[in-house]
């Protein structure tokens, strides 16, 4: 049926628009307060370029993700005002963990390298696997992302988890960091995702209110 086509479309559309914008907002504010206490850059040109790319790849599968059925039951609106809350929301989210991360790099007396190489898997995984908690007003347990966008993720999820073990990591200034920086950043990206269901549940809770708010918001015929 092409009009429930058409809402799969837009439905996926909107989950692309809500991570391209909040992980880029949270990614602006999280190197600009960085430079404001490091003596060096907490990421090189190529290496925001290459996190950029990985990050990205999920994303691309986005088109092909399962939806919630009460999310094409009816006509659905554009509406920026709700964008940019969710924007600002789980941006400032990722600020809050990003900069928890280098809180945690510092005390473990990294290097400049040792530093960015944390900061690389840490973002980049952390904004892989928050697409599978914020691609669904549901607890994401009790949503079955599609298969192409799962195998994506946890692709992702491994190649950043060795790339520093691979001859590509020199060319891209990464080092092999110790194991204490990889169990610091598995606990910090399991409290990641903890809150970023939290504030999920509450964001949408919060919207319920404010039937306006929501993209979801039927269209008066």
């Amino acid at each position: 049926d092409g009009v429930i086509l058409g809402r799969i479309t837009f439905v996926n559309t909107l989950k692309y628009v809500f991570m391209a914008t909040s992980a880029n907002f949270g990614n602006m504010f999280s190197m600009a307060g960085a430079s404001l206490f490091l003596p060096f850059l907490p990421l090189l040109p190529k290496q925001i370029l290459l996190e950029n790319l990985m990050t990205d790849f999920p994303e691309l599968t986005i088109s092909t993700d399962n939806v919630d059925q009460k999310l094409i039951q009816q006509p659905r609106r554009w509406d920026m005002k709700f964008i940019r809350k969710f924007m600002v929301t789980f941006g400032f989210l990722s600020v809050v963990f990003d900069f928890l991360a280098f809180c945690v790099f510092i005390l473990l007396h990294a290097t400049e390298q040792e530093f960015r190489t944390g900061w690389f898997i840490e973002s980049v995984i952390s904004a892989s696997v928050v697409v599978l908690i914020i691609r669904t007003q549901k607890p994401f347990f009790k949503s079955k992302p599609s298969s192409y966008l799962l195998v994506a993720t946890l692709f992702i999820v491994g190649a950043t988890v060795i790339f520093p073990f691979t001859p590509l990591a020199e060319i891209f200034g990464f080092v092999v960091i110790p194991a204490s920086f990889y169990a610091s950043i598995g606990i910090i990206i399991i409290l990641y995702v903890i809150s970023a269901e939290i504030i999920k549940r509450k964001f949408y809770h919060i919207a319920a209110r404010r039937p306006l708010d929501l993209p979801s918001s039927s269209l008066n015929d």
